[in-house]
């Protein structure tokens, strides 16, 4: 099994990830390098991905956005 990303703009418009994942072999390990680069990912120009196991997608599209309501309040 490989699991993949997709990566999106906020439109459905594929995009090229800042950072290149790797194939990944467990829905674990794909979950663990998006949570470390997400941030690079969203800066990089993508909004959204979607996750694939063996071309079948998994969920998706979660939003790379940070919830501002998890976010603390300006000064």
């Amino acid at each position: 099994m490989a699991w993949t990303w997709r990566f999106e703009k906020a439109d459905g418009t594929e995009v090229q990830p800042a950072v290149e994942p790797e194939e990944f072999t467990t829905q674990g390990d794909a979950e663990s390098w998006i949570g470390e680069a997400w941030k690079d990912l969203l800066e990089g120009g993508a909004d959204q991905v979607f996750l694939f196991d063996d071309g079948t997608k998994i969920y998706g599209p979660m939003s790379l956005q940070a919830d501002p309501e998890t976010q603390p309040d300006e000064a």
